[in-house]
């Protein structure tokens, strides 16, 4: 399925709508069809190293589909010294199957070892300095920019700064790009309690890279736990209209990790993130053609 190039759209690394790749997917992708998918996220810890009939799909994939990877292991706000060796594997990897962009999560996973979660990072400036400084090594030894997600987080130790403070100034002093996840601001806005909308506007849009879209798990009635293993609801898919509004249309994917339904269901979801970036693509040309209309009246 081809689609019209959103106005900016040679300022992202992909286009159009995406979808998390998970091993299980391999057989039903290429036995379906990617019907609406314009390009696949891979998390690269899951497949470096990997060979065999897995590693030879993946390389097929990867091969004829665009590719970004979001990184689940670098543990940017730790405070462990990162892992370089890592890195440089890493980067043959982003070569070796010419991954268009590579993210992380603004959190931190280990401490003399994984901790298997996503830990919150204080939000300090000096935590702001500390990751900073760790970014721009990271993207030293990639030799390329990277981008950082918003992430879903339960408390906040030691808070100085709001959320949006902090991520901003983490932006500004890393000079790096932005993986916004809209689930994770409605999960935020709803467990600890801020407006969703004023939340979004305030983001640097300009840095986007590209974005995420996902399902959570409803806890309690001020408890949402971002899980990834259900369908998006209304509220997210509202959010990620408002941020076509604020910032035109941006590459975006649908995040599915668990529970996953049949890949005609999964297909469906991708579907919906395509048609409302045509919705706003058509508004951003009549818009444009409007102003030259004016300009030539």
């Amino acid at each position: 399925m081809h689609r019209n190039l959103p106005v900016n759209a040679g300022r992202y690394p992909v286009q159009g709508a995406g979808l998390g790749l998970r091993r299980a997917l391999l057989g039903p992708l290429r036995s379906h069809g990617l019907g609406p998918v314009s390009f696949l996220e891979a998390a690269p810890e899951n497949w470096m190293g990997v060979g065999g009939r897995p590693g030879r799909e993946f390389r097929e994939f990867t091969s004829e589909v665009p590719f970004v990877c979001h990184g689940l292991s670098l543990s940017i706000g730790g405070p462990s010294p990162l892992d370089e060796t890592f890195l440089h594997r890493l980067r043959h990897f982003l070569d070796q199957h010419d991954v268009r962009c590579y993210s992380e999560h603004l959190s931190y996973c280990t401490d003399d070892g994984h901790l298997y979660d996503l830990m919150p990072i204080p939000f300090t400036a000096e935590a702001v300095e500390y990751v900073a400084s760790r970014i721009h090594r990271v993207q030293d030894i990639l030799e390329r920019r990277i981008a950082i997600e918003n992430v879903s987080y339960y408390a906040a130790p030691g808070a100085e700064l709001s959320e949006i403070e902090f991520i901003s100034a983490v932006l500004q002093e890393a000079d790096c790009d932005l993986l916004l996840d809209v689930n994770n601001i409605y999960v935020n806005s709803v467990n600890h309690r801020y407006d969703a909308l004023e939340f979004l506007r305030a983001l640097p849009g300009q840095r986007i890279a590209y974005g995420h879209i996902a399902g959570h798990y409803n806890e309690a009635q001020d408890l949402i736990v971002d899980t990834h293993g259900a369908d998006v609801i209304s509220g997210v898919w509202n959010i990620l209209d408002m941020a076509y509004e604020a910032f035109g249309v941006f590459p975006t994917l649908l995040e599915r990790d668990f529970n996953i339904p049949p890949v005609k269901e999964l297909l469906e979801e991708v579907e919906l993130i395509a048609l409302m970036q045509d919705k706003w693509q058509d508004h951003a040309g009549s818009f444009q053609q409007n102003r030259i209309e004016r300009k030539q009246a």
